[in-house]
């Protein structure tokens, strides 16, 4: 049986335990659910164009595959573990299972939004984080041990973190960390466990040599991906105020704000080196400046967002050498970008962090960041970085390992599944048309050169040589 719905006179939805619900907030919060939904395929074609392209089906295939997981984990018992209210400092318990009480009551993000509204929202972000993260498994993984990976990771690595972060009763929002958006549970932990993955993995094949070239086989696909993002983004953030008012449009303003200046300055340090005006350079920093201006964009006015696109596009790009320095492969720089960019966002909005523009929702009280005099922030800003850095890299390592003693949920793939293809290899399907002609080309051409020496037996096997040389002529020609 549903629940009773009333109206007061003025048409807003009356609270089960007094009040109203806002149904103009409401339908902020539900657009912005739209866009940041929009942003887990605009990660998957983002990752899908800077892989080769024998890999370029199976990111944007990974992006829709997440959000299926999610929502079912999210339903089952994920947004429970999160914000039941009756958590303790750290995780929830099952009080909300399969969304249980989980209609009219009151939400643990605003008090003018009810509790299915809220949820359907964090739903979103609970779906694109792992998204985030699994971009390490790029080229080089089984899509099936995926599955169990996204759900049992989301229960153990973001349920928690975001249960620490923003419900009332977790230990990091009680201390008076400050978190708008998701700098720590969904920037920190997805990008501190693209970096456990990386190393879990090992290299792909040939990586660090010259004989292969892995470079964007579709910039298009990187730009298509960064407008998706970027149009997401202020959902994403503008819609975490739960409300359509001033600190909502602040928040949109700093967002757009923070991604450009993010995006030139990456540009340009790049300039600096090539004399080229790289488009995946200027999404990068795009993308980085969005990142480091999600925990802060609830938070800080206009010129602290420049601040935040500076830092956030030099730091990042430099943080880039970081796998070239400890010889690790993260194909798509997630951990730079991301990790190292929300520990800059986080660090920053404890110390540009403002109690007026907190305060333009008319409900929000917090003492500010060091431009308030609140010295101490920057401190709980720190602790909550390192807790996210630390938490998610041990817990991620520990899932991979066991997964790993399970045979049929090892990730790391074969290394025919790297030389054909991950497309190929564990979907039959691709995103061309030509890349599946080509591979049924050059067995062709190797029957013909073997019969020309007399023998009429088909060589149907690419050897890693062959395959090198094959790809390097593909790659030149995209390029």
């Amino acid at each position: 049986m549903a629940p009773n719905v009333t109206y007061d006179s003025s048409g807003d939805l009356e609270a089960p335990l007094g009040g109203v619900y806002n149904e103009g907030d409401i339908a902020w919060v539900l657009a912005s659910t739209a866009l940041v939904w929009i942003m887990i395929p605009g990660v998957g074609f983002f990752y899908s164009g800077l892989l080769r392209r024998k890999n370029a089906l199976s990111m944007i295939y990974l992006s829709m595959m997440t959000v299926a997981v999610v929502s079912f984990q999210w339903f089952f018992w994920g947004y429970s573990l999160a914000f039941s209210p009756t958590a303790n400092k750290f995780i929830g318990n099952l009080d909300n299972f399969a969304l249980m009480n989980v209609f009219s009551q009151p939400s643990a993000g605003s008090p003018r939004v009810p509790a299915i509204v809220f949820c359907v929202f964090q739903l979103m972000f609970a779906a694109i984080t792992p998204m985030i993260a699994i971009g390490a498994v790029a080229e080089r993984t089984r899509l099936g041990p995926l599955l169990v990976f996204v759900f049992v990771w989301s229960t153990l690595v973001y349920d928690p973190i975001a249960c620490w972060t923003w419900n009332p009763k977790g230990w990091s929002f009680i201390l008076g960390g400050l978190d708008f958006a998701g700098g720590t549970p969904v920037h920190i932990s997805s990008g501190t466990a693209a970096l456990a993955i990386s190393l879990y993995l090992g290299k792909r094949r040939g990586y660090g040599t010259e004989r292969l070239a892995y470079k964007p086989h579709n910039t298009t696909y990187v730009i298509l991906g960064t407008c998706f993002l970027w149009f997401g983004w202020f959902g994403f953030n503008g819609g975490s105020a739960l409300s359509a008012n001033y600190r909502a449009t602040q928040a949109c303003i700093v967002t757009n704000l923070a991604a450009s200046v993010g995006g030139l300055v990456w540009m340009l340090w790049d300039w600096r080196l090539e004399r080229k005006w790289s488009a995946v350079g200027f999404c990068s920093g795009a993308i980085a400046g969005l990142v480091a201006i999600t925990p802060a964009s609830g938070y800080v006015g206009s010129p602290a967002a420049v601040l935040f696109g500076f830092m956030a596009g030099t730091v990042c790009n430099f943080a880039t050498q970081l796998k070239f320095l400890f010889r690790y492969d993260d194909t798509l720089d997630i951990f730079a970008s991301h990790a190292v960019g929300g520990v800059v966002g986080n660090l920053l909005t404890g110390l540009f962090a403002q109690a007026a523009i907190a305060g333009a929702d008319g409900i929000t009280t917090i003492p500010g960041g060091w431009l308030d005099h609140n010295y101490k922030q920057l401190g709980i800003q720190l602790a909550d970085s390192a807790s996210g850095l630390s938490y998610s890299f041990v817990m991620t390592t520990i899932i991979l390992w066991v997964m790993h003693f399970i045979p049929f949920l090892r990730l790391r793939c074969d290394e025919e599944t790297e030389i054909i293809g991950v497309d190929d290899a564990e979907m039959g399907e691709f995103a061309y048309d030509y890349v599946g002609i080509e591979a049924e080309l050059l067995p062709r051409q190797e029957y013909n050169n073997t019969a020309t020496g007399g023998s009429r037996e088909p060589q149907h096997t690419v050897s890693i040589s062959q395959e090198s040389e094959h790809e390097k002529t593909a790659n030149a020609s995209t390029a």
